[in-house]
C-alpha cells in the first residue's frame, strides 16, 4: 500500500484530536474505532471481505503499512472467518499510542511535554498542518450537506465517527443535531464501514464478550507461557520499557 493516501485509522484520530487541549475526544471508545478502521482499510485494501457478521481474509500479502500488517497476519493465524464484534472488542494495548507515536513519525503531529499537576510529565499531541484536518472535515460536512451518496472511505469514516461518540466533538449543541443525525445515517453507505460501525458500538453497550479460552486447550508455540495474555490486536509488538514512563494525556 503506497503512502499517497492516509488510512482510515490516521483519519479518524486527527478527527478525535482537540486542538485546544491536545487530547484525544473519547479515548475509551476511540481504541475501538481504530480497531474497527483497520478493518474497514484492509478490506478496501482487498485483504478481507465481510462473512456475513465475520471478517475473513482473502489475500494474506502484506500492505507495506506495518500496523495494518500487523492486524493481517493476527487473523489470518486465526484459521477461520471471525466475527467481527469479537475482533474489536478483543485485547489491545495501547492502538491509539500507535497512531500517535506513528502520525508524529510522518510529521502530521507534534507532540509536546508538560506536567500534570505540576509533577507528572504528560504529552499531548497538535496537528501540525490543520489544513489536512480541515480537508476530511470538509469530506463529512459535504456529505452531509448535499446528502449525495459519499465515496467507500468517506462513509466508512462517518460511521466510524458516529460508532466512537465523535459527533458532539464535531458537531457540538443543538445547532449540530441535524448534522449529527445525517452522520449517523451515512453509515448505510458502506457495507464494510456499517458493519464494524455496528461492531464498535455493540461492543461499547457490552455484546462483545468472549467465553475466556482455557489457556490449556489453547496450542502453545515455542516458548509460550500458560495463560499469556493474547497481544492486541493491530499493534506492533514493542518492547517492554523501565518502570518510569512519560504519562500520556489523552
Amino acid at each position: 500500500m503506497g503512502r499517497s493516501r492516509r488510512t482510515i485509522p490516521e483519519e479518524l484520530l486527527l478527527l478525535a484530536l482537540d486542538p485546544a487541549t491536545g487530547t484525544t475526544a473519547q479515548p475509551q471508545s476511540l481504541d475501538l474505532g481504530l480497531a474497527g478502521a483497520q478493518l474497514v482499510e484492509l478490506a478496501l485494501a482487498g485483504r478481507i471481505a465481510p462473512d456475513g457478521d465475520r471478517i475473513a481474509v482473502v489475500q494474506p500479502r502484506p500492505t507495506g503499512d506495518p500496523t495494518l500488517d500487523c492486524a493481517l497476519e493476527l487473523l489470518r493465524r486465526r484459521g477461520a472467518p471471525v466475527r467481527a464484534v469479537h475482533w474489536i472488542g478483543g485485547p489491545r494495548l495501547g492502538l491509539r499510542q500507535v497512531y500517535l507515536s506513528h502520525l508524529e513519525r510522518c510529521g502530521m503531529v507534534a507532540a509536546v511535554a508538560g506536567q500534570m499537576c505540576g509533577v507528572l510529565p504528560t504529552t499531548r499531541y497538535q496537528a501540525t498542518d490543520n489544513a489536512i484536518t480541515r480537508e476530511i472535515r470538509s469530506r463529512l460536512d459535504s456529505a452531509i450537506r448535499t446528502g449525495v451518496p459519499p465515496d467507500p472511505r468517506t462513509a466508512a469514516l462517518a460511521a466510524l465517527a458516529h460508532a466512537v461518540g465523535l459527533g458532539k466533538h464535531l458537531y457540538p449543541g443543538n445547532e449540530g443535531r441535524s448534522s449529527r443525525s445525517r452522520l449517523r445515517d451515512l453509515i448505510r453507505h458502506d457495507p464494510m464501514g456499517g458493519l464494524v460501525a455496528h461492531a464498535v458500538m455493540d461492543v461499547q453497550n457490552g455484546a462483545g464478550a468472549q467465553p475466556r479460552r482455557n489457556p490449556a486447550s489453547a496450542p502453545a508455540g515455542p516458548g509460550a507461557r500458560p495463560g499469556a495474555p493474547e497481544p492486541a490486536r493491530g499493534v506492533p509488538m514493542q518492547p517492554r520499557r523501565g518502570a518510569m514512563a512519560r504519562a500520556v494525556v489523552h
